[in-house]
């Protein structure tokens, strides 16, 4: 049975060519229906390849019916496949202005051109981003800085003190508390097993409107132990008297007699303490990477570990903690020694406020936690009390304040001996926020 409908069967199909075509020459190129143009040809009998024959039979049950392609627009009415024709032959493909694609409902408008961006929004929004982020890491930083430091030292408990003057006065001790220290980090740090805490460095940093100052107090120095409260016992112990060696005071009572002490042989008043112990230090050298200083000449010490060639070199915390202790390998000892103390913390001090230290968090904050976790502050220092303590430091090392020692007369009984008049000219000075004119030793 043949399924083809009368006259189009393979019989009448003309000669082909290709696969089961029996014809010498190849087909030339079919005529498309729906791309042909002009008028609608007439119905008549036409061959497979365009000839007049036969007429197509009409359209029966399960065929469906085929757009006329009149004028080559398709259905006579211009709509559907019409439009999507002469769309194609104008140029506009899927999406172009004004056209539609064959699935897009008849009326419905073409895509719009997709905008230029707004470069200004963008850059106000990227702004405001950048701030948010900043602000909430700063306030971040700021109350995790704030939860780490040890406010430990009672101020108020130290009595008969004198009055305030201007400016700010900061009392920066160095004790050898091995707190934390396991038997091989004493062994490598030369520290020694000794208990409890003595201090070997004592300074006072003035902070003022008129130049900062940074005085080294020897832990030799001559000192008369004043009536004082006792840190624990709360008991009141006269004064007798007695003299005794600066850092003996700390050892005997500790910061509250250390401060009296100070205060009572100064007049100066005290307004914050900060001490850090051997650990601390060493770890905060180590966090920044490294402290570079010159040394103008060689030592050795075998009490502190010290073995340092002249020139510029960078200590780790090891050699920064043994710089900073010797005082058996110079003439001057402690006086020798609290110089360099002084030249070691600007060094420092210039370290820590490098760009390649603030700008990188990854060095910032180990930086930022190995000093806080080592400090023992007054109750009432504050996160900006300490900053400003840090900034004068650096401003002292940069050439813009005074570094000195306190002065000294002579010694008695292996005691250093404070010169008393150089010393009240200096408190004056500090007390009204002055320049300070006098030099130490």
């Amino acid at each position: 049975m043949n399924d083809w409908p009368e006259g189009w069967s393979d019989d009448n199909r003309g000669p082909r060519y290709g696969r089961g075509s029996a014809g010498a020459q190849p087909e030339g190129a079919r005529a498309m229906r729906q791309v042909r143009r002009g008028p609608a040809v007439p119905p008549g009998p036409r061959s497979a390849y365009g000839n007049t024959g036969p007429a197509a039979p009409p359209y029966g049950a399960g065929v469906p019916q085929q757009p006329s392609y009149v004028d080559g627009r398709g259905h006579d009415d211009g709509a559907g496949y019409g439009e999507y024709d002469s769309g194609y032959n104008t140029g506009q493909v899927y999406g172009s202005p004004g056209g539609r694609g064959p699935d897009d409902p008849a009326g419905t408008p073409g895509r719009a051109p997709r905008p230029a961006p707004n470069w200004r929004r963008r850059i106000k929004w990227t702004a405001i981003t950048l701030a948010a982020v900043v602000i909430v890491t700063s306030v971040a930083t700021y109350f995790w800085a704030d939860s780490k430091l040890r406010r430990e030292v009672d101020l108020s408990k130290v009595i008969d003190r004198p009055q305030s003057g201007d400016g700010t006065n900061y009392l920066i001790v160095g004790s050898d508390s091995r707190e934390g220290m396991s038997k091989a980090d004493e062994k490598k740090l030369h520290t020694g097993g000794a208990e409890g805490k003595r201090t070997d460095s004592m300074m006072i940093l003035h902070v003022g409107g008129n130049g900062d100052t940074l005085i080294s107090l020897p832990r030799d120095s001559d000192v008369v132990v004043p009536s004082y409260k006792g840190s624990t016992s709360g008991k009141v112990y006269p004064a007798q008297g007695r003299h005794a060696k600066l850092n003996a005071t700390y050892a005997e009572d500790g910061p509250t007699l250390l401060v009296r002490t100070v205060e009572a042989n100064t007049g100066l008043h005290i307004d914050h303490y900060v001490e850090i112990g051997f650990q601390g230090f060493a770890s905060i050298v180590d966090a920044v990477g490294g402290v570079d200083i010159t040394i103008d000449k060689g030592f050795k010490d075998k009490w502190s570990g010290a073995d340092f060639q002249a020139g510029k070199q960078t200590l780790n915390g090891q050699q920064a903690l043994a710089f900073v202790r010797t005082r058996h390998a110079f003439a001057a000892s402690d006086l020798q020694r609290t110089k360099n103390q002084q030249k070691f913390l600007a060094a420092l001090a210039h370290q820590v406020a490098t760009p390649s230290t603030i700008l990188n968090p990854f060095k910032f904050y180990p930086t930022m936690g190995a000093g806080l976790d080592s400090l023992i502050v007054d109750k009432d220092m504050s996160l900006w009390d300490l900053g400003s303590m840090f900034w004068a430091m650096k401003g002292v090392s940069g050439g813009d304040g005074t570094s000195m020692n306190m002065p000294i007369s002579g010694s008695t009984g292996g005691n250093l001996v404070w010169d008393k008049a150089k010393v009240k000219t200096l408190v004056d000075e500090l007390n009204n926020d002055e320049k300070v004119t006098v030099s130490g030793n």
